[in-house]
């Protein structure tokens, strides 16, 4: 996690320098003139993400930017980086797991007026589901091959995956993804579909998968499941020959 955030920071320095500064308080704008300006920009724009769950103050972007461009410039630290690196990592992860909580609680809300308003059921894991289509009788196992479309959104509605809109069926091992579909796909048969309230527990914990989803988030999937097939046979091993 220290090395995420310490080339996130790098990489946010290397837009900070990138770009010419022009006048104003508060949030600074910049002319972007160039292809290179807007390359540089983007970087910023890509990496800046990460600082998100922080949740920074005009004044932290300030002090932020402001370190960055002196040890850019080759300027030196105004604080003992040898001191300060513990400090950091404080810092992010403090903030972060405070992100966090508050993401788990306005996804529990969520999940429990889905349950109340949409009819849906609860598992005693805490997963919510709404069989929308029951399908066959052929329901999978956790070891078994699936071929889904899926729609995967956020509580907000926000679209962060979608091999729906991709136009593409994906397959894999039920097991190989987050547990709130391991248990929720074996609910239907083959050309079911449910819809799925996955709390941060079952999907990607508190750290979550940056930049589109962020730890403590709640998920909101529906999946159509079109095949299920058993896993494949490891291959038998080559007889020996006979001496």
């Amino acid at each position: 996690m220290k090395k995420l955030l310490m080339v996130a920071l790098g990489l946010v320095a290397l837009a900070a320098i990138g770009c010419k500064e022009q006048a104003g308080s508060g949030s600074k704008a910049y002319d972007l003139k160039t292809e290179e300006d807007k390359t540089f920009y983007a970087v910023g724009a890509m990496f800046g993400t990460r600082l998100k769950p922080l949740s920074l103050t005009e004044a932290e972007l300030d002090a932020l930017t402001y370190g960055l461009r002196e040890s850019a410039k080759g300027v030196e630290s105004k604080v003992d980086m040898v001191a300060y690196q513990g400090k950091i990592q404080e810092l992010f992860q403090g903030r972060m797991a405070k992100q966090a909580e508050t993401e788990k609680k306005v996804g529990i809300d969520f999940l429990e007026n889905f349950v109340k308003k949409e009819g849906a059921q609860k598992t005693a894991s805490g997963l919510a589901y709404k069989i929308i289509k029951p399908g066959s009788s052929k329901k999978p196992s956790a070891t078994d091959t699936v071929e889904v479309h899926y729609h995967g959104t956020l509580i907000d509605g926000t679209v962060f995956d979608s091999s729906v809109e991709r136009g593409k069926r994906v397959s894999f091992p039920l097991n190989r993804v987050i547990k709130g579909w391991t248990e929720g796909l074996q609910l239907i048969g083959e050309g079911g579909k449910i819809k799925l309230v996955i709390p941060s527990e079952l999907a990607y914990g508190e750290h979550g998968a940056p930049p589109k989803i962020a730890g403590g988030a709640t998920l909101v999937f529906e999946v159509e499941l079109f095949s299920v097939k058993p896993p494949e046979a490891a291959p038998a091993a080559p007889a020996k020959k006979k001496k």
